[in-house]
Parts: structure tokens; sequence; C-alpha cells
């Protein structure tokens, strides 16, 4: 198995028992079943050519959240990466709308802090009509007595949460960052580049 190891940028860095070690740190595979060339990744990467692979078949994620794009450059669907192993495409794609075999591009998901992840989510574009704070995973958010199969904005309040176009976290996923846009997702286009709908059925904090 053909290896290249390099780290991107300035390791992000915790105590622990060992000493001082990368909180984030993955590694991705150009071939499913974590075989052929292969790189470990302590930051972010927007665009996986640049490091010389064609695409990401499979990834090992040893210690952090991250988050994975279709597309170079964070667009297109996106994958929640939690610390486990990915032996293919599927494994990190889940059951969305369309086939997608394609990662170009990840980044660590610096706010993920899941005991204190805490979020407002309203019925209305702009933070209008009803509203209900959230604080712990929902895998259907009509069960627990939202208004509908809609969310029209999202406010973050604390870590990072993942939404799901359907109950039982399937579907669509969209990752939404206390850190980015201050936390505030005026308007659900503001979900990511391949959002083309409104509707959230389910919600669970990310895993770090």
């Amino acid at each position: 198995m053909k290896r290249a190891t390099r780290n991107y940028m300035t390791n992000t860095m915790v105590q622990s028992g060992m000493g001082m070690a990368p909180f984030f740190k993955m590694t991705v595979f150009e071939q499913e079943h974590f075989q052929g060339k292969c790189q470990e990744f302590t930051f972010e990467c927007c665009n996986i050519k640049d490091c010389g692979f064609d695409n990401i078949r499979s990834v090992r994620v040893e210690s952090g959240a991250w988050v994975g794009f279709e597309h170079h450059d964070f667009e297109g669907q996106q994958f929640i990466l939690e610390r486990g192993e990915y032996p293919h495409w599927d494994a990190y794609s889940g059951s969305l709308s369309y086939h997608v075999e394609w990662m170009m591009s990840f980044r660590p998901i610096y706010c993920a802090s899941h005991q204190s992840s805490r979020m407002m989510i309203f019925e209305k574009e702009n933070f209008l009509g009803r509203s209900v704070e959230l604080c712990d995973d929902y895998p259907s958010l009509q069960a627990m007595g939202w208004c509908g199969i809609e969310v029209g904005s999202m406010h973050i309040q604390c870590g990072a949460f993942v939404c799901y176009e359907y109950p039982g976290y399937r579907g669509q996923q969209y990752i939404m960052e206390c850190d980015r846009h201050s936390g505030d997702y005026q308007y659900w286009k503001n979900w990511g580049s391949h959002c083309q709908t409104p509707k959230i059925q389910s919600i669970r904090r990310i895993q770090h």
C-alpha cells in the first residue's frame, strides 16, 4: 500500500494523558476498505486533487468531528464524519436523495460540543413564527410536537448539529455550527449550496 503522510498548517493541540497530541486527525484513502494511496490530515483540505488524489473512497476518523463535501471548496452535499471507520462511500453518505460517490474537500468542526449543544429553530425565515429550543437528539421533530415538516431559520447558540431531511436521521445532511454565520442561519438556503428545500424532520448533536 502506498502511503503519503502530511499535516496541513498548524495542528490543533489538546492536553492528553500521553502529553500533547492532535485533537483533529483523519486519514483518507483513495480506494474502498482502506486500500491504495492514503494521507493523514489534521487540518482542512479544500481540494483533495491538490494532494494527488482523484477521489476519496474510504475514511478513518481517529479524533475530532469533520464535515466532508461532494465538491472542492466545501461545496455540494455534506457528510458528517465522526470518530470511526467509513470503509466505502455509502458509509458516510448515508441515505441521500441521490447517488453520490464523491468527496473532494473536508474540514474539522471546531465548535462541536456534544453535551452542551443548544439551538433554536423557527417556523419561518428571518427568525419569525413559532420557535423551540433544542438541546438533545430528535429522531422525529413532528413526534416531539414541531408544527410541520419544514424549518424556516435556525440560531445555533452553542456547539454543532446535523439536521436531516427525513425522520430517523435520513436524507440530505446539513451541518449547523455556532461559529459559522455567527450561529445565525436566517434563511434555509444558508444551510448549504446543495439545499433545495426547507424540509427538516430530524436533528442530532454532533459527536466529537
